[in-house]
């Protein structure tokens, strides 16, 4: 289990990655102005938490970047202070994530694998020198993208016992939105490692129902710390590791109120889940989402409105209506936001039915050459074209 460095489960190395909270984009359509319907939490102290409402639609949303291999060699040249420098690795070619080793560590073979918990030094720093981070024991679950991309990817370049100085971009540290108040949007960061521990991860078949209560709800907040991003593939990563650390077997018992708090953070995941799965347009991907909340949830607002909205952008109006008013009779103070996912044809309720079409369809140009000309005319080219081959063949 993490020990020290709690706050990186929910956010950034040293302290909690809540960053600015981002506005709603003036432009947004229709469909995302009917999002603060979502917002129904179950407990007061977690509304902040799961409030995804007011996010900024899809930016700049990419695969994180793939580890390099452990064989990779320094580029003759990399950007920054570190041009022309060899000391300095090019982590992904792009020179925007450098390494650089200030003490050597115990060998290639003593470095972390993806999946161990590892525990290192770390002290940040913006380009004028100004510490924003630092913490002694820092300990996150590595290539679960549980901190900053650029320590996820370089922590597992270290040696134990190794220090390094790493310069990332602010592509992979806190983007374009930066952290509120210390980290200006676009800033660039270096960073201070030294590796001290990688463990195995601990065995979920093993934990308390505490523990695996406190693992799944940092993973969750961090996909949450994604989202906020508008960073949602990431966001679908962590909510998936959290639902599979909630949904895993357990080998030790469980009281009824560690079960209904498991049960609690599995639907909130899930309800994320779908939320990020719509912004991606994945809908089928979304409707299971949210059918996996109502088969424990029946009447999860959260969960029906989701649904109704995947299956109205779908097109299937008749199917979305109940569900709505099944979200509507739950919360009647929302009515005009959820007819905000309907065409206006379907606001009252019902839906035309839709208009028969003809076997075959009219001509839609008045003023169309009759069929009868154009049979001529393509009879008359046909033999033409056969007393062409006749006089070819005859010379």
């Amino acid at each position: 289990m993490a020990s020290s460095g709690e706050e990186a489960r929910s956010g950034s190395p040293g302290r909690a990655d809540t960053g600015t909270e981002p506005a709603a984009a003036a432009d947004a359509a229709p469909l995302d102005t009917a999002e603060d319907f979502e917002v129904l939490e179950e407990e007061e102290e977690e509304e902040d938490d799961d409030d995804l409402s007011e996010l900024p639609p899809l930016e700049d949303v990419g695969r994180p970047p793939v580890p390099p291999r452990e064989d990779a060699q320094p580029p003759e040249q990399s950007g920054g202070d570190a041009a022309g420098d060899p000391e300095w690795l090019d982590v992904l070619g792009n020179g925007l994530l450098k390494k650089k080793t200030l003490v050597p560590g115990r060998g290639v073979d003593s470095r972390p694998r993806k999946g161990q918990d590892v525990t290192i030094r770390l002290k940040a720093t913006l380009e004028d020198g100004t510490v924003v981070d630092e913490d002694p024991a820092l300990t996150f679950t590595l290539g679960d993208c549980d901190v900053l991309q650029a320590l996820d990817l370089c922590v597992q370049l270290l040696e134990m016992g190794e220090t390094a100085l790493i310069v990332s971009e602010a592509k992979y540290c806190y983007g374009a939105q930066g952290r509120s108040p210390d980290i200006p949007p676009n800033s660039s960061l270096t960073l201070e490692v030294e590796l001290l521990d990688a463990r195995d991860a601990p065995d979920l078949e093993l934990l308390s129902g505490r523990e695996k209560i406190r693992l799944a709800n940092r993973k969750r907040e961090r996909g949450n710390f994604f989202y906020q991003q508008a960073d949602y593939v990431l966001a679908i990563n962590s909510y998936d590791i959290a639902l599979r650390i909630a949904g895993s077997s357990s080998k030790v018992d469980f009281s009824p109120d560690e079960e209904a708090e498991l049960l609690d953070v599995k639907v909130k995941c899930l309800n994320n889940l779908a939320a990020s799965q719509l912004k991606l347009d994945h809908f089928k991907a979304a409707l299971k989402s949210c059918n996996l909340v109502l088969e424990h949830q029946p009447g999860n607002i959260k969960a029906l409105f989701r649904k109704g909205k995947v299956l109205a952008q779908q097109g299937e109006y008749r199917e979305a209506i109940p569900i709505l008013k099944a979200a509507l009779k739950l919360e009647p103070s929302n009515k005009v936001r959820w007819q905000c996912v309907l065409p206006v044809s379907c606001r009252g309720g019902t839906c035309p039915p839709p208009r028969a079409q003809p076997l075959t369809a009219p001509c839609s140009n008045p003023q169309s050459i009759p069929w009868k000309w154009l049979f001529g005319a393509t009879a008359i080219a046909l033999g033409g074209v056969a007393l062409s081959v006749v006089i070819a063949a005859r010379n």
